[in-house]
């Protein structure tokens, strides 16, 4: 993106004519009539719109003071259930306020987010990004253009709003301890997932305070898919217990047991996180880490409007949303726990955590959920 003036606003027509030495009225006849202006002339002003980063916007010309009334909300996969209720209370909170979301599905694409963005920045007051999967610098370099805040995600010198990862995931693992089991499977989610660095920090940290034995496997794409094709791994881990990075995940772990001919809750407990639509559809139904979805999305918005509306944006920490534990039916007292007839090696790709583990996950740059 190009460099922004004005302490952070887009450039202007009036910025571009200043630069070129010309009439405001001359560049938009640039853009709009090029070959009422003299060639030598329209290529200086192009040279000068592309090194300030100018975009003609149609619908600000249409509108006189610049004001679409349209926030952009761009999600990292419109399939997932993770985000149908971000969405409606988003949409609420937008129309309350008299706006509109203008939602777009990144479809888990750096490549299709950026692009997204350079569309929409001139063309909307505000941005939230649903757990953007783009570096931190492109983050910040959008916020400097237009209000923005990150959805579930942290990101420094960024208005975020985030669950609480850290309690949810402990109360889960305490859960897992009252009921009896000492060892625990972590199914990890996308290895660049700020969500899921802070997920398995705090059930590291929670498992040994509680003298219970940890391993991770994974990383493993958010999908149902997915976590079917992770049983294999999970069953050479032989855990009694395990905490998938979301429900999707657990879902699809609990159809692979089945198919093992392993029994859930009986032989294995399993627990997911978010509280999906749709996560006590399975049977059974799930016990999962419920994270205030609909909050989510009208916390976010109103973040937003209160900076579009002249406030200063808070860039300290996040805005966090209370999570909470929903017990259901794929959590039991320990039974018998699974044992294979192969060997007891660690799983392939896995990582074995004891009590005496020390080392904190780190977040990174790139996406969250």
């Amino acid at each position: 993106m190009g460099r922004s003036t004005r302490g952070g606003d887009l450039p202007t027509i009036y910025d571009v004519a200043r630069a070129a030495g010309v009439a405001p009225s001359t560049v938009s006849r640039a853009f709009s009539r090029p070959g009422r202006v003299k060639s030598e002339t329209a290529e200086r002003i192009r040279a000068v719109a592309a090194e300030l980063g100018y975009r003609t916007n149609p619908m600000a010309r249409a509108l006189p003071t610049g004001r679409t009334a349209m926030i952009a909300m761009i999600i990292s996969d419109v399939t997932n259930p993770f985000y149908f209720e971000i969405i409606r209370g988003a949409q609420a909170a937008a129309a309350e306020a008299g706006y509109t979301i203008l939602l777009t599905d990144a479809q888990e694409s750096v490549q299709l987010e950026r692009e997204a963005v350079d569309r929409l920045l001139p063309t909307v007051e505000g941005l939230v990004l649903g757990t953007s999967r783009m570096p931190d610098p492109a983050i910040r370099m959008a916020a400097k253009q237009r209000p923005t805040v990150v959805l579930n995600r942290a990101v420094a010198d960024v208005p975020s709003v985030v669950p609480d990862n850290a309690h949810g995931t402990r109360r889960a693992v305490e859960h897992l301890h009252v009921l009896g089991h000492s060892s625990l499977t972590y199914v990890a989610g996308p290895e660049a997932s700020w969500a899921d660095g802070m997920r398995w920090r705090s059930l590291r940290e929670t498992a040994q305070a509680l003298d219970m034995r940890v391993r991770r496997v994974g990383p493993c794409v958010p999908t149902v898919a997915a976590g079917t094709a992770a049983t294999a791994m999970v069953l050479e881990a032989q855990p009694s217990a395990v905490l998938a990075y979301n429900d999707l995940l657990a879902i699809g772990l609990m159809r692979g047991l089945a198919s093992a001919g392993v029994q859930v809750p009986c032989d294995v407990s399993v627990v997911g996180f978010d509280n999906i639509f749709g996560s006590d559809f399975c049977t059974p139904s799930l016990t999962t880490v419920g994270s205030p979805l609909r909050a989510l999305g009208v916390s976010a918005v109103q973040y937003l409007v209160v900076q579009m509306r002249g406030a200063r944006p808070h860039t300290g920490d996040p805005l966090m949303l209370p999570t909470r534990l929903v017990v259901r039916g794929s959590t039991a007292r320990r039974g018998r726990a699974y044992r294979s007839r192969k060997s007891t090696s660690p799983a392939r790709g896995s990582t074995s955590v004891s009590a005496s583990a020390s080392n904190a996950a780190t977040s990174t740059s790139a996406g969250s959920r």
